[in-house]
């Protein structure tokens, strides 16, 4: 059997919404042949060391450079979020070619931040 293909993951979500965060990966941990790395800051593992915004911006796209694709949830949060829209605003610029973006709509929501559409 040939050996599956890792994709590497940039999950960029709120913290305050970590529950669609948590669904989503349980949704990636339970798909049948597909491998992923997960590259996103998750709440109770943060960036420790930054010092301001331009740190942490860097931080961020160190934690992207080695991903395929970036997945932004959905929710209408996303549209209050500075950190998400810094976050796409990177993968589609801050990088010789840029990283895909994946809106993901979580099953149940009915209105999604114009932001990620």
């Amino acid at each position: 059997m040939p050996s599956m293909r890792t994709y590497n993951l940039f999950i960029s979500h709120s913290w305050t919404h970590t529950d669609a965060y948590d669904k989503l990966c349980n949704l990636l941990d339970k798909a049948s042949l597909f491998n992923y790395k997960n590259y996103s800051v998750p709440k109770d593992d943060p960036i420790h060391n930054a010092r301001n915004i331009s740190e942490l911006s860097s931080a961020i796209r160190t934690q992207m450079t080695p991903c395929h694709i970036v997945i932004v949830l959905a929710g209408v949060y996303a549209s209050y979020s500075t950190w998400i829209d810094r976050e796409i605003a990177l993968a589609s610029n801050g990088f010789a070619s840029p990283k895909p973006v994946l809106g993901v709509k979580l099953w149940g929501n009915r209105r999604t931040s114009t932001v990620v559409a």
